[in-house]
């Protein structure tokens, strides 16, 4: 069964609620924007970033020196953000912008300034 995602200018709450009856496809106005191509060139990155979790807990498994450990995961954590930043980035100038000339813009800029909140 296909799944139908909640649009983006759906309350949080309400976003909530729907994630937890049924997993979201994605946001469809993101997602139908010939950019959406930006997000599968993501994939590499996370695939990456998912070998050196791995490698972190090999190194922990091994009791690694804690300093080469804290550097490892400081690594992980700026390639998470850059790729959240890049997300975020594709999310506002494609769904968020399309919302607003759709005169939609007020929930789903408060839905963008919760997002921004919790990436901080």
């Amino acid at each position: 069964m296909d799944h139908v995602a909640p649009d983006c200018a759906q309350p949080d709450r309400s976003r909530q609620q729907a994630a937890r009856s049924e997993p979201p496809a994605g946001c469809p106005l993101c997602h139908s924007d010939p950019s959406w191509g930006d997000y599968h060139a993501m994939l590499p990155r996370l695939r990456r970033i998912e070998g050196q979790v791995r490698g972190i807990q090999r190194m922990i498994e091994e009791k690694r020196y804690c300093v080469d450990i804290l550097t490892q995961i400081s690594a992980v954590q700026a390639a998470l953000r850059q790729v959240s930043l890049a997300i975020l980035d594709e999310h506002t100038k494609g769904c968020v912008s399309r919302a607003i000339k759709e005169d939609r813009g007020e929930e789903t800029v408060d839905e963008l300034l919760a997002v921004i909140k919790r990436l901080l």
